[in-house]
């Protein structure tokens, strides 16, 4: 896939989600008024952090595909990056804030004061809202895997967090109005339980972001294989300096090779080029990778090859 065919992808599906989130988060504010659910607004406010990712994944998708420049000669996908730790962030905020919301009314109906019972559409909203997210999700989460996109996936399970968040409203909401006004504390309830799944995923998103932003070395079996495709290639014998990190989409790779000294600089450079040819089929046309190429070693040291 190209960069113009996956920016147009990453439009195409971003696009669908934002009206998917405009219409639900329009609808919740209303169900969540009419019916005087809380637990129906703070889903409403989650589906507006969600509405407000899908236009921060627009922006910086448009970023990080610009090309290289003269400022920077490693491209833009950090902006990618950038997007999956706002995303990160505005999950992190949203979970505190219904987790904080949900346990203060749990606390006042400890105390012995009573709590609003939701009306039917409040479950309604919350029932549709699910099976949209949950669509949204899987269709979101197919392109952000196919175009090697983390702030898609990422904004895929945003939607999958709302998706959950709504499970648990509808679970809270239904409890509320089938067992009578004594049981609606069951919709703070059901909204802290959801807040603690929404916290997790968002310090997973912050995890990845922030490690990428610190550049840090990808997982162990990624630099194997990396190791693995060198080492096919003949006259290659030993790699050593192996150093990786992500940039955006796509990867960095940088190692040293050693070879035969007495082979010319032609055969090096043509083996090299074999090397770049391999890692990036196998890794993507994007993939930046430097090569140094080093003699054997003779007792520990380099030596001038016999002619």
């Amino acid at each position: 896939m190209n960069t113009t065919e996956r920016e147009k992808s990453i439009y195409r599906i971003t696009l669908l989600g934002s009206i998917v989130n405009a219409l639900l988060l329009t609808f919740k504010f209303i169900a969540g008024i009419l019916s005087g659910s809380a637990a129906m607004l703070a889903d409403a406010i989650h589906s507006l952090s969600d509405f407000a990712t899908d236009i921060i994944v627009i922006i910086f998708v448009r970023l990080s595909n610009k090309p290289q420049d003269k400022d920077h000669d490693f491209g833009h996908g950090k902006y990618e990056t950038l997007a999956t730790a706002f995303i990160g962030l505005a999950l992190l905020a949203v979970g505190f804030m219904l987790c904080y919301e949900g346990m203060e009314k749990i606390f006042r109906a400890w105390q012995g004061q009573p709590l609003q019972q939701p009306g039917w559409l409040a479950l309604w909203a919350a029932l549709i809202s699910i099976v949209l997210k949950e669509w949204i999700f899987r269709a979101t989460r197919r392109v952000g895997t196919a175009t090697g996109s983390p702030a898609v996936v990422a904004n895929a399970w945003h939607h999958r967090s709302d998706a959950l968040s709504s499970i648990g409203t509808a679970l809270g909401i239904g409890g509320a109005i089938l067992l009578g006004p004594k049981w609606a504390v069951l919709d703070p309830i059901a909204a802290t339980i959801v807040s603690l799944f929404i916290i997790r995923a968002a310090y997973s998103l912050l995890r990845r972001s922030g490690g990428d932003l610190l550049e840090e070395s990808l997982p162990d079996e990624i630099e194997s294989e990396i190791t693995r495709l060198a080492e096919e290639e003949p006259q290659v014998s030993e790699i050593h300096h192996l150093c990786t990190r992500r940039i955006g989409s796509y990867i960095a790779i940088e190692m040293h090779l050693r070879m035969p000294g007495n082979i010319s600089l032609f055969e090096s450079h043509q083996h090299a080029s074999n090397i770049e040819h391999k890692l990036r089929r196998h890794f993507g046309h994007n993939t930046h990778i430097i090569l140094h190429v080093e003699p054997l070693k003779v007792e520990g040291q380099y030596r001038q090859p016999e002619q």
